[in-house]
């Protein structure tokens, strides 16, 4: 029984890495695929124009209204409303095209509309809007355009120009951004670890050693900028994993524990109740009902 869940790739023919798109023509198109939740390997803005949705982003269930914008990062499990009559667009984007230089790989992944380490999706409505809007239709225009060597950056400087928008609405909605330095730096570099090695590395001086740090110093790192311990963050990366696993395969809950590194099928039951307060037997009935 497979203990992965599917992760949707970037369109190949499309070698700019950047694609706008419209929900109905997603819908009209992709509906069965869009019936099994999936990882997408790419970044996601949903702006809905017209009617009402509630999209699921990792269980989180996300009520979107006309004027709102959805931000969805690479990784998360998404889940469209197919049940929805609602008109919106979607620029979907990959790291490729969007990181043209190591400030561009930086922007991205200190950005608070993909920053993961607040772990609700940012929604932001009536933000902004007509220039938004206006940068939505740049990028539409310039992809009707004969591709030439201008394409690329043209295509690239509108949807930066778009981010940095967003992320100056959000401030002025009240998002207090985290406080930029070592701290943040650490911990940046710890949830990259993390990301890359929860299945296998649980411990927390094993990560620090990776950081040349020390405990104490990442301790101080992920306190100062999340207000948790670096146990926390490995703790709460490695029950979202189980909790996909439990909702979106059907793998059994001693197949999930194995893909997380559980070697006793009784450590992972434990483990899972500790952190959710529910087995995970019960947690998959939960959801299934």
């Amino acid at each position: 029984m497979s203990t992965s869940i599917k992760t949707v790739v970037f369109r190949p023919d499309l070698a700019l890495g950047v694609e706008l798109t419209t929900v109905r023509r997603l819908l009209n198109t992709h509906a069965p695929a869009l019936l099994t939740p999936v990882r997408a390997g790419f970044y996601q803005l949903i702006w809905v124009q017209r009617g009402q949705a509630v999209h699921t982003v990792d269980f989180h269930r996300i009520p979107l209204e006309p004027g709102s914008w959805l931000f969805v990062g690479p990784g998360r499990v998404h889940t469209f409303d197919l049940t929805a009559d609602y008109k919106g667009q979607l620029l979907l984007f990959t790291d490729t095209f969007f990181a043209r230089s190591e400030t561009d790989a930086r922007f991205l992944r200190t950005s608070s509309l993909f920053q993961e380490l607040r772990d609700v999706p940012v929604v932001l409505v009536g933000a902004e809007a007509p220039d938004l809007a206006a940068l939505f239709t740049q990028v539409a225009t310039e992809l009707t355009h004969a591709p030439d060597p201008y394409q690329p950056v043209v295509l690239q400087n509108s949807v930066h120009n778009l981010l940095l928008l967003a992320e100056r609405a959000r401030r002025q909605q009240g998002y207090r951004p985290l406080e930029r330095g070592p701290d943040l730096t650490y911990t940046l570099r710890f949830r990259d670890l993390v990301e890359q090695q929860f299945q296998t590395v649980r411990a927390v001086r094993r990560y620090a050693a990776q950081l040349n740090v020390s405990e104490k110093r990442l301790a101080q790192a992920t306190a100062n900028t999340l207000g948790k311990r670096p146990k926390e963050v490995i703790d709460e990366r490695v029950t979202l994993e189980a909790k996909r696993l439990l909702v979106h395969t059907r793998a059994t809950s001693k197949e999930i524990g194995f893909a997380l590194g559980f070697a006793e099928p009784t450590n992972f039951v434990k483990y899972f109740r500790r952190q959710t307060s529910w087995t995970p037997s019960e947690f998959r009935a939960l959801h299934a009902a």
